[in-house]
């Protein structure tokens, strides 16, 4: 059977106005004719930029769908029967609303009761139990299509599957494969019809910070106020000279404040223009209750974005009805002002039983209180629909266009599947400079499934600065890189895994002239290390060595931390080893009223006399310390220092010059096209042998002819 193609109908208003379920004190609309109501539409549409749709629902084959898609059971045509019985007493009881969307066509062109649309289905997937989860997979994995008519909902609602299979819908789409998501991991969710704004409803988030640049609020500790009982003094008599110059300090403020006034109306002119339809565009989204799964707070989705939105966010205006597997709910109370009207939920919204309405008043006759007896007592049919189904492949490969792109204020957006690129980038956020995004201040990238386990890089461009972050167990214990380029000698800071090192260093920073090394959790309370290089001189080079790249040591500095075990006097606080002179210098820490710490000077000098404070090194005073021998021990562990910073560029620059990505085990898609790979490359190999051999069979038959 051929799927009928969506036909809004609009109803004849009333002759004085048009009433809907949200109607704005700053806009009315007064007609008196269907010419009207179908002008606003045609409008919208002419001036909507997404209104021509990329797909023809016609064209859809509906031959090999079950036959409850195409036919209803008694129970169905029941419900039907009192949905229509309640449809008489809504509009009876409330001429001024809107139509319900209670019983839409499905694509094989029958009545279905929306809540039978609602399939539960937990899907086998990890994050398909969370909410989270569940919205951000609709999000991507569907294309969004706007409603034909934005102030009336559609005359059509497909089944999940349907909607799954060609991957597009529009918001109500949206919202049934989701509440089925959600229903079927366990939490309270609703489907709600109602409205919102024009951004809301077009997906338009050109106006919103982008979520990966929100910061997170600031926790604040409960703490008692200290001055809580502090005495309060009469105020102090104040000065008028004091008043009189803060009064000329204002006057002189005065043009600095107009001009961020003039500023503020610049801001003013960029914001969107008001909608001529606020309060009148139809939407659907997601209820979430608190309660199951241990929700704390009851919260909505926006299918569209998968985004978790306060009950009280001015986006949403105002709500006609909501449904589940369960129930039918109609929301009774005036939503002029928004959604955010009245705590807690449900007496805010006075959520009433849909078939507990059947009834208009207390006095009822006899037949009436028998049909409220059927209604109340009547069970919803299970869903027409089958099963929702997602293979591992479609779960790994959301988008359908081979990425996506959500355009913010000022940053644009880019995602891409697993393994979609061959350097394993899934995500990417541009920061620009203005609201037309055309400089760029600054780029994030996020990888997966990278052998070198690159997770994320960060580039500058007003500081030139790249920052590569890994996740645990590179082989070089590497946690950050921050450098402007791969070269040596250019400015690089490396930071480690300092639990994983057995020196216990966690950040080393180089440049050409000096390095600096921080420790943490030393034996020795270690905490830093300062290294000064000096220029190379032309004949100290050896082409072909080890050293050939080695820098010229000048100066080392290292710092520890206070020994409580030891006297302040005998704890070295600063370890100064000078080079070029020969010297080494200690300088011991601060007792509590110590002003000037104290200090030992060993020099190895030969042919010269004792400057004051010196001591030289021979074979009675270095016992104390330690033997020369042992400080050109270090001198060349510091070489070995600076060498290991080359190799951790050489093993970068191999890493990005051969990226190799790593196959989960868990990607069962992957999986089995390495496999068909590695089972061609087999065959391939094989075939190449069974060539070999009988071109050696040939030859050896000619020898032998």
């Amino acid at each position: 059977m051929e799927a009928l193609e969506e036909k809004e109908e609009v109803e004849q208003p009333p002759e004085d106005v048009i009433s809907l379920r949200i109607t704005l004190p700053c806009f009315d609309i007064r007609s008196s004719c269907l010419y009207c109501s179908w002008l606003i539409c045609y409008l919208c549409l002419s001036a909507s930029p997404f209104y021509i749709s990329e797909f023809d629902w016609s064209s859809i084959d509906t031959s090999n769908l079950p036959s409850s898609y195409k036919t209803n059971s008694r129970q169905e045509k029941k419900l039907l029967q009192l949905a229509d019985h309640f449809l008489q007493q809504y509009s009876h009881l409330c001429p001024d609303r809107k139509p319900l969307f209670i019983h839409p066509l499905n694509e094989c062109g029958v009545q279905k009761f929306v809540s039978t649309t609602v399939r539960p289905t937990l899907l086998p997937y990890p994050d398909m139990y969370y909410w989270s989860g569940c919205a951000s997979f609709v999000s991507n994995y569907l294309i969004m299509e706007p409603l034909k008519c934005p102030i009336t909902p559609p005359s059509s609602l497909y089944s999940p599957t349907t909607i799954v299979k060609y991957q597009r819908g529009n918001c109500f789409d949206f919202s049934v494969l989701l509440c089925s998501l959600l229903v079927g991991a366990g939490y309270d969710a609703y489907c709600v019809h109602g409205y919102a704004t024009l951004e809301m409803c077009s997906m338009d988030q050109t106006q919103e910070v982008c979520p990966r640049l929100k910061k997170p609020p600031e926790v604040r500790s409960a703490e008692e106020d200290p001055n809580k009982y502090k005495i309060k003094y009469p105020s102090e008599p104040k000065s008028q000279f004091e008043l009189q110059q803060k009064a000329k300090e204002e006057e002189e403020a005065k043009p600095t404040q107009e001009e961020e006034k003039e500023e503020e109306e610049v801001v003013e002119v960029e914001k969107p223009k008001r909608d001529s339809l606020h309060g009148l565009r139809v939407h659907a989204w997601v209820l979430v209750l608190s309660g199951k799964r241990k929700v704390p707070e009851t919260f909505f989705i926006n299918p569209f974005t998968g985004n978790s939105h306060s009950t009280k966010d001015e986006c949403f205006l105002g709500i006609e009805s909501i449904w589940n597997d369960k129930n039918y709910w109609v929301n009774m109370q005036d939503c002029r002002n928004g959604c955010k009207v009245g705590s807690p939920w449900h007496p805010a919204w006075a959520l009433r039983d849909s078939w507990a309405l059947l009834s208009p008043g207390e006095a009822q006759d006899q037949e009436s209180s028998k049909k409220k007896k059927i209604g109340s007592s009547f069970e919803m049919p299970l869903s027409w629909v089958e099963r929702i189904k997602v293979s591992s492949q479609e779960y790994e490969n959301p988008f359908p266009r081979g990425k996506k792109v959500i355009l913010y204020d000022k940053a644009k957006q880019e995602k891409w599947a697993a393994y979609a690129n061959t350097d394993g980038m899934v995500e990417r956020l541009t920061v620009y400079a203005d609201s037309d995004r055309t400089e760029e201040l600054e780029v994030k990238e996020w990888f997966e499934h990278r052998k070198d386990l690159l997770y994320m890089r960060e580039v500058n461009h007003q500081t030139q600065l790249i920052t590569d972050h890994f996740n645990p167990g590179h082989p070089l214990l590497l946690k950050a890189h921050t450098y402007t380029s791969l070269e040596p000698e250019t400015g690089h800071t490396v930071e480690f895994y300092h639990k994983a090192r057995v020196d216990g260093l966690w950040k080393r920073s180089e440049t050409a002239t000096e390095m600096t090394e921080y420790f943490e959790e030393r034996e020795d309370l270690l905490h830093k290390r300062h290294i000064k290089f000096g220029e190379r001189e032309q004949g100290m080079e050896m082409a072909g060595t080890a050293e050939a790249n080695a820098r010229p040591i000048v100066q080392i500095r290292e710092y520890f931390h206070r020994n409580p075990k030891k006297p302040a006097d005998e704890d070295v606080e600063e370890r100064v080893f000078k080079v070029i002179d020969d010297v080494i210098q200690l300088t011991y820490h601060l007792e509590i009223y110590d002003i000037i710490p104290s200090k030992v000077v060993f020099a190895r000098v030969i042919g010269r006399e004792k400057r004051e404070g010196e001591v030289f090194l021979s074979r009675e005073n270095t016992v104390k310390y330690q033997r020369y021998i042992h400080f050109v021990g270090k001198l060349r562990v510091f070489l070995l220092i600076s060498w290991k910073m080359l190799n951790i560029l050489a093993v970068r620059e191999n890493e990005e010059a051969n990226i190799k990505l790593a196959v989960s085990i868990y990607s069962t898609a992957q999986r089995d096209q390495r496999i068909a790979s590695v089972g061609n490359l087999h065959s391939c190999q094989h075939s190449a042998h069974a060539l070999k051999e009988s071109r050696v069979s040939f030859f050896s038959l000619r020898n032998y002819l």
